[in-house]
């Protein structure tokens, strides 16, 4: 059944003609009347096929019983608080969601639930309806297809997003100070001697000075705050909701963070250090003058001396 259910008609006396039994038993979705007390008065064919539970065990009980255990995205129980079938005859609005079972054997099922209110002779609310059709196939698709997605937009070697993502975090971070007036900062972040390290050392100390670094900064942000490599051992992190002076202030405390890192070397530590440039949105940036002038801060960062924060 495509499309959510529309305002049932329907009266006690006729949940017993064989004619809606036949019809409702030839859906392959999953279909069950509740009354105001919530308790079901009828179970089809379907509902038995993707629940397990046959009519005879289900009709006459009470589905705040909690009889499938139905639960949200986030695995909260919803058949004591929650329950869509409950807001749907409190408002007499039709309610669509995603939801979780569990079947008389044991596993779980993501289902589809829409359901509409049951309404009498005169028009007032009598019950509701409920559909549902097992999504289980669908889930385990979008799961795989976001797994997809973070191997695209993630680096490889550090796990933080790569360069391809961060320049369109950085376009929305442009739109919205243009839009909307957000105060939004850049900053660019570069590992001072890291070719020298990679000379010395080898590419494997190397690899991991790149994994401390982005550790190190991943742990320092707000949640609303985006990290990403982009590119050899430069990284760049949108903070938003910031202003001149807090964004000083987050970037040297950055800058000190990573002077306390130290990476394992045979001869005994190597010490951390890095140059940063941080900015400020303009209204009238666009991605790519954004991240120049932070590039530009940074190397001017570099040019006076390393280990220190410059801003503009």
């Amino acid at each position: 059944m495509s499309e959510a259910p529309q305002q049932f008609k329907v009266y006690p006396a006729d949940l017993d003609q064989s004619f809606h039994q036949t019809l409702l038993d030839s859906l392959f979705d999953g279909v069950y009347f509740v009354d105001l007390n919530r308790r079901i008065l009828y179970w089809n064919k379907g509902a038995e096929k993707l629940t397990g539970y046959s009519a005879s065990e289900v009709v006459g009980r009470c589905c705040n019983d909690n009889i499938l255990m139905h639960t949200d995205e986030c695995g909260r129980p919803l058949c004591l608080t929650g329950c869509p079938i409950v807001r749907t005859m409190g408002d007499g609005k039709r309610q669509e969601h995603d939801l979780y079972l569990r079947h008389k054997l044991g596993h779980t099922i993501a289902i589809s639930v829409r359901s509409a209110p049951i309404t009498g002779r005169q028009g007032e609310i009598i019950g509701a309806v409920e559909v549902f059709h097992d999504i289980t196939a669908k889930k385990r698709i979008e799961g795989r297809v976001g797994e997809l997605e973070g191997l695209v937009y993630l680096d490889a070697l550090t796990g933080v997003p790569n360069r391809r993502y961060m320049e369109l975090k950085v376009d929305q971070a442009v739109q919205e100070v243009a839009q909307f007036d957000r105060k939004i900062g850049l900053m660019m972040i570069d590992l001072d001697d890291f070719k020298q390290v990679n000379d010395l050392h080898g590419h494997d100390i190397g690899d991991l000075t790149l994994k401390m670094l982005s550790q190190t900064l991943t742990k320092s942000l707000r949640a609303t705050n985006v990290i990403g490599r982009w590119g050899g051992e430069e990284f760049l992190v949108i903070v938003a909701g910031t202003t001149p002076d807090g964004l000083r202030a987050y970037a040297e405390r950055c800058r000190n963070e990573i002077a306390r890192c130290t990476v394992p070397v045979t001869a005994g530590e190597l010490h951390l250090t890095a140059s940063i440039g941080a900015t400020i949105i303009h209204p009238q940036d666009s991605q790519h003058s954004a991240v120049k002038r932070a590039d530009e801060l940074m190397y001017r960062s570099k040019i006076e001396g390393r280990d220190r924060v410059t801003c503009g």
